[in-house]
């Protein structure tokens, strides 16, 4: 930019020499007498007159159009004004006055003046149109490609009504912001896995003590009965069986691919994937003695992964189970222009409206999860694969009620 600067600078000088350089070079010659055309002129005319001896009045009736600068000619009377410059010549024993426009060389002076300044004009135009549509935007390219080579991604484009570059500018800053999102979602997300992590690490800490106290009493023989015994053996055998499973979930958020869920988009019956939910949970709900209800539902062909789909339904259900009150599941069914929606509504209801927003984070847990085993990932999961078969996943809380939507694409 200051190269540019200083070539600017350098074509102006260059441009207010040449004029000062024509006007000097001009006026130099249009100060020389005879280099003055009025005087050619009059020269002539006077000869003219003297070598065809013309009387007064052939003088003064005579056709100057011939001639450039010269007026008329008359006779010299002093008391007469005259508003054009004049010459006084002797011709022919008479005083002849010859007029003429000596403002010829003043005239082309000024139109080359003002060519000149034209021609700057033009030249500074020219410079600060590529100097704002061109180098501005382009130097305002290098710093942005510069500073997102550096990392830092903090800081806006500034706008440009640029036809060449403002449509790329404004691009080039969508991807900045688009990077810089992904950036702060990973550091949180990484933040997030790592507090997930110290907190299996710490709940390992209660099975652990369980077994401990179960080992010392059978070792120290504290049990005098084989039924507390088998008690005490049947405690450690659950509590390793609690430990395994965080000790599973730290290994899964330990992997730098533990998110990456893959997606093999198809066509699937909804049957297919309701089917697949009753019977798996019909029998299970029962014991706990949960009322579970399917509504009736029109057959159709739906966008998707099928397995994905009934991962999706199952951790809406397990969610159902847990944070609901425990009286009754429904599961219902209702069509929108191209979309299917599947409603899983759960009886119960211990989450604020403002909490819902949140609800779809990675590793979020809501007012109600106190005392429930869980780690926040269930419904984060829930959106990502939905977006991933095109869909969508949404939440709406009800005064006794609270329901989960699940949006399939119609195939």
């Amino acid at each position: 930019m200051n190269r540019f600067k200083s070539f600017v600078c350098l074509i102006l000088i260059i441009e207010v020499v040449l004029v000062l350089l024509c006007n000097g070079i001009y006026i130099h010659q249009s100060q020389s007498d005879t280099g003055r055309l009025y005087r050619v002129e009059t020269a002539r005319v006077a000869r003219e007159i003297e070598e065809q001896n013309l009387t007064v009045e052939q003088v003064e009736a005579m056709d100057l159009s011939a001639y450039e600068t010269l007026v008329k000619v008359t006779v010299f009377r002093p008391e007469e004004i005259c508003n054009n410059d004049y010459v006084v010549e002797e011709i022919n024993d008479n005083l002849y006055r010859i007029e003429y426009r000596a403002n010829r060389e003043s005239n082309i002076i000024i139109w080359m003046n003002l060519a000149l300044v034209g021609m700057i004009l033009i030249t500074v135009a020219v410079l600060l149109y590529v100097y704002r549509k061109v180098l501005k935007p382009f130097h305002a390219m290098s710093n942005l490609s510069y500073e997102l080579a550096k990392g830092n991604l903090s800081t806006p484009v500034k706008e440009e009504k640029s036809k060449l570059f403002g449509r790329f500018l404004w691009g080039m800053d969508m991807l900045r912001e688009k990077l810089e999102d992904n950036k702060e979602k990973e550091l949180e997300f990484q933040k997030d896995r790592k507090t997930l992590i110290l907190s299996l690490s710490h709940d390992i800490k209660t099975p652990l003590s369980s077994i401990e106290l179960y080992s010392k009493a059978l070792a120290e023989d504290l049990y005098d009965t084989k039924e507390k015994r088998d008690e005490a053996l049947q405690g450690i055998a659950r509590n390793v069986k609690e430990i395994k499973g965080y000790v599973d979930e730290i290994v899964t958020a330990s992997r730098e691919d533990f998110l990456n869920l893959e997606v093999k988009n198809g066509e699937v019956y909804l049957s297919a994937v309701v089917d697949s939910i009753q019977l798996y949970y019909r029998e299970k709900l029962s014991v706990i003695h949960m009322d579970f209800a399917v509504e009736s539902f029109d057959e159709c062909l739906l966008k998707g992964d099928q397995n994905r789909l009934i991962e999706v339904l199952q951790n809406i259900m397990e969610n159902a189970i847990k944070y609901g009150d425990g009286r009754s599941i429904r599961i219902t069914f209702e069509d929108e222009e191209d979309c299917k929606l599947i409603h899983i509504e759960n009886s119960g209801n211990g989450l604020k409206d403002e909490e819902l927003p949140n609800l779809f984070d990675s590793f979020y847990r809501g007012s109600n999860s106190h005392g429930v085993k869980g780690n926040g990932l269930g419904l984060y999961i829930c959106k990502t694969l939905m977006h991933k078969m095109d869909g969508e996943v949404y939440a709406k809380s009800g005064e006794e009620s609270f329901t989960v939507t699940v949006v399939v694409r119609k195939a």
